[in-house]
């Protein structure tokens, strides 16, 4: 498919110079004055409703890591393997669906970023929701100082908190998307009972609506088993009906193999608002991992309601001036 002459000036724009003169290398150049890196390309470029690729010259070369100015990549096959899957999802395809989806349930992950600059509280918060098709939509919240520097958390007025998840249904509509049953809000911060309220106030009254804290156990327990393979992918260690913890890492009877290099981290699963079985949302959640259209790997340690919540900010944030961003998800990965 030709670039669009007007889509192609944008770019030239952004980078300075000719986007089809500049290695690949350069093109993502975060330092270079007056030259755009990947989050503000992708933000700016949004409005031509074509999603893209950026691709180094140096991910398309085989031999040592010298050969490729010193960067370390997995194996070619994996690298064609990432490319072909993101860019068929970028056309509009769905690379798989998860055997394990429920209708009528969607999942909406928080996204919180902070200003580059400014008064350090300053922060843009974004909403991710995932259907049960696999597919995603972005719906941008607003700019304000979300951020507390006594907690190290995002928090939300009840207002805000409204706002967001009324604009995330609202998309959701607009997309002509079926009736939704239940919503399921992941957030790596604790959500307030003020945020509940705001966002329980948004979401229709035959909609069941559960808020749940996900945040990775890194100074957390540990479990352990007999043999030199670690605990198994997907194992889940309940503490109550409330809490558990769920090793999205770990070792992979059919692969039988464990692809990390450190004991497996758990993630930390708290139902804090509303009500649900935690296994079951633990199943839910351990599905999430492996909806990364992104990347070659049988599923990642985090659910896409959360590990894609720094991307999504970060292209949010690169031009908070740009008014006409799309929702669908292919546009931010």
């Amino acid at each position: 498919m030709p670039v669009p002459a007007e889509l192609s000036d944008e770019i030239e724009k952004l980078l300075g110079r000719s986007w089809r003169e500049v290695p690949a290398d350069a093109a993502i150049d975060e330092d270079q004055p007056g030259h755009a890196g990947r989050a503000e390309l992708i933000a700016r470029t949004m409005r031509f409703d074509i999603p893209f690729q950026i691709i180094r010259d140096s991910t398309m070369r085989l031999g040592t890591a010298a050969a490729r100015g010193g960067r370390q990549l997995t194996p070619l096959s994996d690298r064609l393997w990432n490319l072909s899957t993101g860019l068929y999802y970028k056309c509009g395809g769905k690379p798989w669906k998860l055997f394990t989806t429920r209708e009528g349930v969607c999942y909406v992950g928080l996204a919180f970023r902070r200003a580059p600059e400014g008064d350090g509280a300053s922060a843009c918060c974004a909403a991710q929701m995932f259907l049960d098709s696999g597919d995603g939509i972005v719906f941008l919240g607003e700019y304000a100082p979300w951020y507390s520097e006594q907690t190290h958390q995002f928090h939300l007025t009840k207002r805000a908190a409204a706002e967001l998840l009324h604009g995330v249904m609202n998309t959701y509509k607009d997309l002509n998307g079926p009736p939704l049953k239940e919503v399921f809000l992941h957030s790596r911060s604790y959500i307030s009972d003020e945020e509940a309220d705001g966002y329980l106030e948004a979401c229709p009254s035959d909609v069941k609506l559960v808020g749940i804290r996900v945040r990775s156990e890194r100074f957390g327990p540990r479990l352990f088993r007999d043999g030199k393979m670690p605990v198994l992918r997907g194992t889940v260690w309940t503490l109550n009906e409330r809490t558990a913890f769920l090793f999205g890492s770990g070792f992979k009877p059919r692969l039988g193999t464990y692809d990390g290099s450190e004991t497996p981290v758990p993630l930390r699963i708290d139902i804090q608002h509303g009500a649900a079985d935690v296994v079951q949302v633990a199943r839910d959640i351990l599905g999430l991992t492996k909806l990364n259209y992104n990347a070659c790997r049988l599923g990642d340690r985090e659910p896409v309601t959360i590990s894609f919540s720094d991307d999504v900010g970060e292209i949010l944030i690169s031009n908070p001036t740009v008014t006409d961003r799309r929702p669908n998800f292919k546009f931010y990965i």
